[in-house]
């Protein structure tokens, strides 16, 4: 009876070795922990270079399986085809109901539509480089910045400076985004259920997190913003825009 709940869940996480760090290891499968159970975990690079030395002391840590690729010419991705080629393999086994794309290389872009014509979600994880083909292709991005450790010596997504009011208020995108969510989602009274709204701002924005302006969940994004009436009821939030003559 516990056979079909557990492939519900079933996640393929394929990693780029050449476009991701080995720093955000932890961040990264916590990540994928949120969204099913990672059956397979494979990693793709050329593990006769010395670049890729930082990754062969956590795959046994955390159970990756490294897949060899020679570099058979000098300025071409060998890897990228073999993630490509396994990835398909794996797409129609009909096994997995979701696929954690590890990379900032935008020559995923195309894999990622495909996978998602057949169905099965697509979860792209790369840093704020990727290009934006590759992010849209995506059912959901997350940049890899906003993990811990996410790069020597910077800043984490708990510890880097959150964005002002100010800041967010300037942010014309982020607001039309919130504006939107909460006109979709709302009933007659004007109050939508916070959680509709990040539903609809995720399906509508594909990289949307609100770790990205240095905040952990989206009432606290949207609080800070303070342009919008923010009302907790047990333990649900509800959001509207502020009624007419109400103060900001």
């Amino acid at each position: 009876m516990t056979e079909p709940r557990e492939r519900e869940s079933a996640l393929a996480v394929l990693i780029d070795a050449d476009n991701a760090s080995a720093s955000i290891v932890e961040g990264l499968l916590a990540e994928v922990a949120k969204l099913g159970i990672a059956s397979v975990k494979r990693i793709y690079g050329d593990w006769t270079t010395p670049n890729l030395g930082q990754w062969k002391s956590v795959l046994l840590e955390h159970s990756i399986q490294p897949i060899q690729q020679f570099r058979y010419t000098v300025g071409k991705s060998a890897t990228d085809s073999a993630m490509i080629i396994d990835a398909m393999d794996l797409l129609y086994t009909d096994r997995f109901t979701g696929f954690c794309l590890v990379s900032s290389d935008s020559d995923f872009t195309r894999l990622a539509a495909r996978i998602r014509e057949e169905g099965v979600s697509v979860y792209g994880f790369g840093e704020k480089k990727t290009p934006r083909p590759f992010v849209t292709a995506c059912d959901k991005f997350v940049y890899t910045e906003v993990f811990s450790g996410a790069k020597e010596g910077a800043r984490t997504s708990t510890d880097r400076p959150s964005k002002t009011q100010k800041e967010l208020r300037g942010d014309t995108s982020l607001l039309n985004l919130i504006r939107a969510g909460i006109d979709t989602a709302s009933g007659e009274d004007g109050w939508a259920a916070l959680s509709a709204v990040g539903s609809y701002v995720n399906k509508t924005s594909t990289d949307f997190d609100p770790r990205n302006y240095g905040y952990g969940k989206l009432n606290e994004l949207v609080s800070t913003i303070g342009l919008f009436d923010l009302e907790r009821r047990g333990t649900h939030f509800y959001v509207r825009e502020p009624r007419k003559g109400n103060d900001l």
